[in-house]
């Protein structure tokens, strides 16, 4: 089954033309030359960038998915091609309703129709890895019912296989390529399509965001039924709003459009500083808006995570662009590990001024920040500095948040909605603030240490003459090793002499 898979792979990259991309290496010139004498009749008048996103739609979901992750690294591909494959959208057929209810069957161990009082078999959204349809629990309460593709494990895992071997070949062919590291990137997208086959997973992260943003007037989560769930099925409170894309209803409904988008970018530099935990799939599709002109997210399946390092590094590098503070994005950068030991800070200074100057001399409101973003990772391949893979779905979310924002608001300041909030989140992390915060934090742990301290003492000590005792013994073992060997030898000589005197 591989095999035709990836005779079916090979059927569609070369109708599409994306053989340009390998065999324009020197390395396979003869191949090319093959090639392109033997297809000769293909219609190749379609730029590349469109022809890719082609050939992704028609080779399926995981492909399409692949290629939505692939946009974000724009240090990878070229802008052309990025631009394209972030307008791949994840719209898959639904899958039958009796293979709905032969599932939900499974998971409850009895018929749909004893579990639910009402249940829609018609799906209300479709994507590769699950579906989404309307229902009702026994007393009434509404709910959405997420349901995993049947046999989507093994089409993943298949196609997955493929993207790996793909990412080795992508390595041996592109100098670049080792840096780039395409097969760690192809690692972290097949984790999180595992982590999407779990749907116990998804409540879990849908739990967490929600207890996040309790009583938040900025982003509502659906509560999770638990006695509901199975790795298969999730079911969720259905929430009701306007789809965030729909501007001009939003407008009838007197919803304040740059209030919402202020709150987008509010939402994530929350999610990422105070949480360290954001939803890393904010396209339009998975957000809709309430008519308070609150958020509601849907769609847990994708969700990113940060350590207390990264998130101080990631501010003091925003803040710094924020600034123009060129060098202090240069030590960052240095001291965070992301930049090779010996880099000369000087000299990536000025290549990050070289970037950063022409853009920052425009307004604000005009600063794309996914340009800044290409420029410095094209930057960064004249310092070897590695693509970090953890912050591969921030770029992405970030990218989203921005062009999400600018759809709502085209004169959005993302900077300067930003930068109060980031500047707030260092001192209170950083200033004398962070400093009471972290004592709070370890109040408990030292309130249970101290009463032990005269115990761990007593033993250190205990220990240490232990210790000392064993070693005193060791070493009077030893001397007594040597005396007693010594002995042995002077009785054996002595032995020796003797018998040399009598036998003369």
């Amino acid at each position: 089954m591989r095999i035709l898979r990836l005779l079916k792979i090979l059927r569609i990259s070369l109708r599409f033309g994306l053989d340009e991309f390998l065999l324009g290496h020197e390395r396979v010139r003869l191949l090319r030359t093959v090639v392109s004498t033997t297809l000769y009749s293909r219609n190749l008048s379609a730029p590349r960038a469109v022809r890719l996103r082609h050939a992704l739609e028609a080779l399926g979901p995981i492909f399409v998915k692949f290629g939505q992750v692939l946009s974000t690294r724009r240090d990878l591909i070229p802008p052309d091609i990025a631009e394209e494959l972030a307008r791949l959208q994840d719209q898959v057929p639904p899958f039958p309703g009796a293979d709905v209810e032969r599932i939900l069957a499974a998971a409850y161990g009895k018929p749909l129709t004893q579990v639910f009082a009402r249940f829609d078999l018609t799906p209300i959204a479709s994507a590769s890895v699950a579906q989404v349809h309307i229902g009702a629990l026994p007393d009434g309460t509404e709910v959405a019912v997420k349901v995993l593709r049947p046999g989507i494990a093994d089409v993943i895992s298949k196609d997955v296989a493929l993207l790996d071997a793909g990412a080795v070949l992508l390595e041996w062919l592109w100098l670049d390529g080792k840096r780039l590291k395409p097969r760690e990137v192809v690692a972290e997208f097949a984790r999180h399509l595992e982590d999407e086959l779990d749907l116990m997973r998804e409540a879990a992260n849908a739990s967490q965001l929600r207890r996040n943003f309790h009583k938040s007037p900025l982003l509502a989560i659906p509560e999770i039924h638990w006695d509901y769930c199975s790795t298969e099925v999730m079911v969720m409170e259905r929430m009701h709003g306007i789809p965030v894309s729909a501007v001009t209803e939003m407008r009838a409904q007197g919803i304040d459009i740059p209030k919402l988008a202020r709150a987008g970018v509010e939402i994530f530099f929350t999610q990422v500083f105070r949480d360290g935990f954001f939803h890393a799939d904010m396209h339009p599709g998975n957000i809709l808006v309430a008519p308070n002109g609150q958020y509601v997210a849907l769609d847990f399946g994708i969700m990113g995570s940060l350590t207390e390092t990264d998130k101080q590094y990631l501010a003091r590098n925003f803040i710094a662009f924020f600034r123009r503070d060129y060098r202090r994005v240069a030590e960052v950068h240095v001291e965070s590990g992301w930049a090779p030991p010996g880099t000369r800070v000087e000299e990536f200074e000025t290549a990050i001024r070289a970037v950063c100057e022409p853009i920052f001399d425009k307004p604000l409101k005009e600063i794309s920040f996914g340009k800044v973003l290409l420029r410095l990772f094209q930057t960064s391949r004249r310092f070897n500095i590695e693509i970090q893979p953890q912050l591969v779905l921030l770029q992405k979310t970030l990218l989203n948040v921005e062009g999400l924002g600018r759809d709502l608001d085209p004169d959005l300041d993302l900077w300067s909605t930003a930068k109060p909030f980031l500047e707030r989140w260092m001192s209170e992390q950083i200033g004398w603030r962070g400093l009471v915060r972290r004592i709070g934090e370890e109040v408990p742990f030292w309130s249970e240490l101290l009463p032990q301290l005269p115990r761990l003492v007593q033993q250190f000590l205990s220990r240490e003459r232990e210790i000392a005792l064993r070693t005193h013994l060791e070493a009077l073992l030893a001397q007594q090793r040597r005396t007693t060997g010594l002995l042995v030898v002077t009785v054996v000589l002595l032995a020796a002499l003797l018998t040399l005197q009598l036998l003369s």
